[in-house]
């Protein structure tokens, strides 16, 4: 009874403040504009289904796709065993489905415990090539510090993930041998039927229980520890990955978005629409701080899995350039965060009342949103649909329409477009060759 009280106590805790800490997410990404995104549902869901869940764009890197594979599958079917824990603990009983499943169980548990197995074996590699092999992506300045210490932490947590499965499962098979009456016969697992006994055969009884408590209760406290941690982690990408795909843009990439306001003035000098009624009011172009972005491109910015993809396949980051797509996520992510801290702390009723003197270029510097050469590499790389570009788009519009700058060298083709609708400056109109 008292473990029972206990994990009914420790459980609606993490939940509580996991519950907290999403509903906080949920609140920074509504700081940026509402927009409405047009789309085919059928494709919607085709992209959920094979980007998100069938993590269709990570095979255009095979090797490490193979490895993440183990470790997605194993996350998802371990779930049914984490179901039976969580009514196990709330109820006070032990292996609540076994007997109600019989050989199913089994056969279920089983392929859990190879899944886990493969687990082990990719989360080991992937912790080799973060720290020992020098992988160009993981060596960038924007994943030094924090970044870093974050893809650790969720790697060794799958590891400690597993020593409780496998505790728990190796001490639990060699009770039923020894207390038949408290312990469920499950039939023989893959892995914990010849693990168990290698490990724990020769133990007493109570040390036997002890082991397999210890399992029970490190494979439970890991995943709501992951679970209340998750929010503050790049691998929020795990939940948010599925509204981020479906909610991703159908346009061809290479379409910019109009700005209503230009379109309109342009159509109105065209004599295509009424002219726009004057104003005292400057009009804003683009945008030069979160609030200004949609809750698209920050719901992008929380989905960001730090891969590197993007950056590794920028041709401008590739030149020795200083843009990395994924820093700037991180940087837009950074600013959230900062946002929705100041909220939290009183330090304004509303995100309309708070002024801090900064915005986004305070943490993204211009030399960075210069490089981009708008060629969409890194929205075509990124694995779960995100597009860093219309981002940087966002940042220059506002550069250079609104605040009138922008680097010396642009301005003569800005001048030409200008006066002969060219990039190139010519002593001849554009369409003087249809003329004649």
């Amino acid at each position: 009874m008292i473990q029972q009280l206990l994990f009914i106590v420790v459980a609606g805790a993490a939940l509580w403040m996991a519950f907290r800490q999403f509903k906080r997410v949920r609140r920074n990404v509504l700081l940026g504009k509402d927009v409405d995104i047009p789309g085919d549902f059928s494709q919607r869901l085709r992209n959920v289904l094979l980007v998100a869940f069938g993590q269709q764009k990570m095979f255009k890197n095979w090797l490490p796709a193979i490895f993440h594979l183990f470790i997605y599958v194993a996350f998802l079917f371990t779930q049914i065993e984490l179901i039976e824990i969580f009514v196990d603990g709330t109820f006070g009983v032990h292996r609540f489905f076994a007997d109600k499943l019989g050989w199913f169980y089994t056969i279920v548990i089983s392929f859990i415990e190879i899944l886990s197995l493969l687990a082990f074996v990719a989360t080991v590699i992937f912790l080799l090539r973060r720290n020992v092999l020098n992988v160009a992506r993981f060596r960038k300045p924007e994943l030094k510090g924090w970044p870093a210490r974050d893809a650790n932490f969720i790697l060794l947590g799958e590891i400690i993930l597993l020593v409780g499965i496998f505790s728990m499962n190796g001490a639990d098979t060699l009770l039923q041998d020894i207390d038949p009456a408290h312990y469920t016969n499950t039939g023989n697992f893959a892995v914990s039927s010849w693990l168990g006994p290698a490990l724990f055969g020769g133990m007493e009884h109570g040390a036997l229980m002890a082991v397999e408590r210890f399992g029970w209760w490190l494979h439970i406290l890991t995943v709501l520890g992951f679970l209340v941690y998750l929010p503050y982690s790049k691998h929020l990408h795990i939940i948010l990955a599925f509204p981020n795909t479906y909610f991703a843009p159908q346009q061809p990439r290479g379409e910019m978005e109009n700005m209503p306001a230009i379109m309109n003035e342009v159509k109105s000098m065209m004599g295509l629409a009424p002219e726009s009624p004057a104003t005292d009011e400057l009009p804003v172009f683009g945008a030069n701080d979160v609030t200004q972005l949609s809750w698209k491109n920050l719901l992008d910015a929380y989905t960001c899995t730090e891969c590197g993809r993007c950056t590794a396949a920028c041709p401008a980051n590739l030149t020795g350039k200083k843009l990395s797509p994924r820093k700037i996520m991180m940087d837009v992510r950074d600013r959230m965060e900062d946002i929705g801290k100041a909220l939290d702390n009183g330090k304004a009723a509303s995100v309309a009342d708070y002024q801090d003197g900064k915005n986004l270029f305070d943490y993204i510097s211009r030399e960075e949103i210069h490089a981009c050469t708008t060629c969409n590499a890194c929205v075509e790389a990124c694995p779960v649909m995100i597009n860093p570009l219309d981002i940087i788009l966002q940042l220059r519009r506002y550069e250079i329409l609104t605040e009138s700058a922008g680097p010396q060298d642009w301005l003569p083709m800005f001048n030409s477009m200008e006066n002969s609708g060219s990039a190139w400056a010519m002593s001849v109109e554009r369409d003087q060759w249809a003329k004649n």
